[in-house]
C-alpha cells in the first residue's frame, strides 16, 4: 500500500520517482472529457440559440484554442516535476500567488459541486438511495480515490476512457436510430453572439483545466520531450470533450423538452432499460469520478500551495493531506446540495466567470515560462519569500487584476453583462482580451526585469534541448 498511496504534495518529484511515457496523457484527458458535464456543456450551445451545425463547429474551435493553451501547460510538468500552481509563484511572488489561487479553490470547489450533482442522481438511481444520499456517497468515494492520489488517477483515467467511450458509441448509435443527422444538420443560419457562445463554452471548459493539468505531468521523466507532451495532451483532451460535446448538442437539438433538465435520466433513457440503464448510471458515475478526482486532488494542491506560502512548510503529512482533500470534499457537497435543483443555468455562467479570471493567469503563465524565464525556474526560491521571486510581484498582480478588469465590458452572464456586448450583437469576446491584453502587458513589464530573467546559478529544472523548445511546433 505504501507503494501505491502518493507521498509527495507540492514538493519537487526526483528523478529517481519519475516513471511513465507521455501517451499517458492521452489517455488520461481522453478519460476526464468522456463524461456527462462535458456532454451537457455542448448541450448549453444549443438551449441558449444556438443551431446544432454551428453549435459542433464553434465547440470544436473553442476546444481546439483552448485545448492548445492547456496543452503548454501540460508541457512545464517533464521539466519542473512541480504541481502547476506553485509555479505561479515564480510570476505573483511568493504570496502574492495566493490571489490566482484563491480563484483556483473556487473553481475546483464549482466543478466538484457540478460533477457531484449529476453523478450523484446516476449513483442515487443505482443504489435506489436517492440524489441527495447519492451525492454525498459519490463524493466520500471521490475524496478516498483523491487521498491516494496519482497513480489511481491516472488509473482511473485509463480505465474510464475505455468505458465512456465504448458507452458513447453505442449512445451515438441510438440517438441516431431515434433521428435524423441530415435533419439534425440541415438549419447553417449563421447567428455571431450565440456561435461565439459555443466557442467560449468549449474554450472556458479546456482553459479550466490550466491550473492543475501539469500536477499529471510532473511524474514523467525529466527527458520527456515537451512536443509529445503537449500533443498527447491536446489530442486526448480535445478529442474527449468534442465527442462528448458532439452527443450532448445533438442530443439537446433531437429533443430539448425531454433532455433539459433531465439530462442522467434521457442518456440512460436512450439506451435501453433493465442491465444496460444500470450500466450507463455506472459509466455516468465513473466518467465524473475521474474528473472529480481531479478537481479534489487539484484543490488539495491549491491549498496546501497557498498556505505554505505562509507557513514555509514543503512538504505534506498523511494526515494534513486527509485533512485537505476533506475539506474540498465537504466545501464541495454542501454547494452541491445546495445548487442541484437550479443546476444548468447556474453551470453555464459558472464557467463564463471562471473563464474571466483564469484567461489572465494563463495569459501570465505561459509568457514567464515560455518567453521570460525560458522554461527555466529557480526551484528552491520558490519557497522562499526573500528569494529571488519577492514574496509579491506588484507589477504582475496589477497586470493580472487589469487583465480581468479589460474583460468586463465585453462580458455576458446572466447576473451581469458588459456594456459593449450590446453593440457586439450580444457576442461574449471576453476571454480573448483576457489573453492578449495581460499577455502583452506582463511581456512589457517582464521583460526589463533582470533580477528574475537572468539564469540560476544552479537551476534544478534545466532548460529543454534546443531542438524541443517549441512544444506546439510543427514535426511533433
Amino acid at each position: 500500500m505504501a507503494g501505491v498511496v502518493e507521498r509527495r504534495s507540492i514538493d519537487v518529484v526526483p528523478d529517481e520517482e519519475r516513471h511513465g511515457s507521455a501517451v499517458s496523457q492521452f489517455t488520461l484527458w481522453l478519460g476526464a472529457n468522456l463524461q456527462i458535464t462535458a456532454v451537457i456543456t455542448g448541450a448549453l450551445a444549443v438551449v441558449f440559440g444556438a443551431n446544432a451545425f454551428w453549435s459542433l463547429i464553434g465547440l470544436l474551435l473553442g476546444n481546439l484554442l483552448g485545448g492548445a493553451v492547456m496543452a503548454l501547460h501540460s508541457a512545464q510538468g517533464p521539466r519542473l516535476g512541480l504541481p502547476q500552481m506553485i509555479t505561479s509563484r515564480a510570476q505573483f511572488g511568493v504570496r502574492g500567488a495566493v490571489v490566482p489561487l484563491a480563484l483556483v479553490i473556487v473553481m475546483y470547489i464549482g466543478f466538484f459541486a457540478s460533477g457531484s450533482v449529476l453523478a450523484g442522481q446516476a449513483v442515487g438511481e443505482l443504489t435506489h438511495l436517492g440524489e441527495t444520499p447519492g451525492i454525498v456517497l459519490f463524493a466520500a468515494v471521490t475524496a478516498v480515490a483523491a487521498a491516494v492520489g496519482y497513480r489511481l488517477i491516472h488509473t482511473l483515467g485509463k480505465i474510464a476512457g475505455l468505458v465512456c467511450a465504448l458507452a458513447f458509441v453505442y449512445l451515438g448509435i441510438r440517438l441516431l436510430q431515434r433521428t435524423d443527422l441530415g435533419t439534425l444538420l440541415a438549419d447553417h443560419r449563421f447567428g455571431l453572439p450565440v456561435f461565439l457562445l459555443a466557442v467560449s463554452l468549449s474554450a472556458s471548459w479546456q482553459l479550466a483545466f490550466g491550473p492543475y493539468v501539469a500536477d499529471y505531468s510532473r511524474y514523467l521523466p525529466r527527458h520527456t520531450s515537451a512536443r509529445a507532451t503537449f500533443w498527447w495532451t491536446l489530442s486526448g483532451s480535445v478529442l474527449g470533450s468534442q465527442w462528448s460535446m458532439t452527443f450532448g448538442a445533438l442530443a439537446a437539438a433531437a429533443a430539448p423538452a425531454a433532455f433539459v433538465g433531465h439530462e442522467v435520466s434521457y442518456i440512460v433513457g436512450l439506451g435501453g432499460a433493465g442491465l444496460i440503464a444500470s450500466l450507463l448510471y455506472f459509466v455516468i458515475a465513473l466518467g465524473k469520478l475521474t474528473i472529480n478526482i481531479l478537481n479534489t486532488y487539484g484543490g488539495f494542491m491549491s491549498l496546501v500551495t497557498s498556505v505554505s506560502g505562509f507557513r514555509g512548510q514543503r512538504t505534506l503529512t498523511p494526515r494534513g493531506r486527509s485533512a485537505y482533500i476533506a475539506g474540498i470534499m465537504v466545501a464541495g457537497t454542501a454547494v452541491a446540495l445546495l445548487g442541484k435543483d437550479s443546476f444548468l443555468t447556474s453551470f453555464k455562467d459558472f464557467l463564463l466567470f471562471l473563464l474571466t479570471f483564469f484567461t489572465p493567469w494563463s495569459a501570465v503563465n505561459l509568457v514567464d515560462y515560455y518567453l521570460i524565464s525560458k522554461e527555466r525556474y529557480d526551484i528552491p526560491a520558490l519557497s522562499d519569500p526573500a528569494g529571488r521571486y519577492g514574496a509579491w510581484n506588484v507589477r504582475a498582480l496589477t497586470v493580472y487584476v487589469l487583465g480581468v478588469l479589460a474583460q468586463l465590458p465585453f462580458l455576458a452572464t446572466h447576473f451581469y453583462t458588459g456594456p459593449l456586448v450590446a453593440p457586439l450583437g450580444g457576442a461574449d469576446v471576453s476571454w480573448l482580451v483576457g489573453l492578449a491584453v495581460p499577455a502583452v502587458l506582463y511581456w512589457l513589464t517582464a521583460r526589463r526585469d533582470t533580477a528574475r530573467t537572468a539564469a540560476p546559478a544552479a537551476p534544478t529544472a534545466p532548460a529543454a534541448p534546443q531542438e524541443d523548445r517549441n512544444p506546439a511546433g510543427s514535426g511533433g
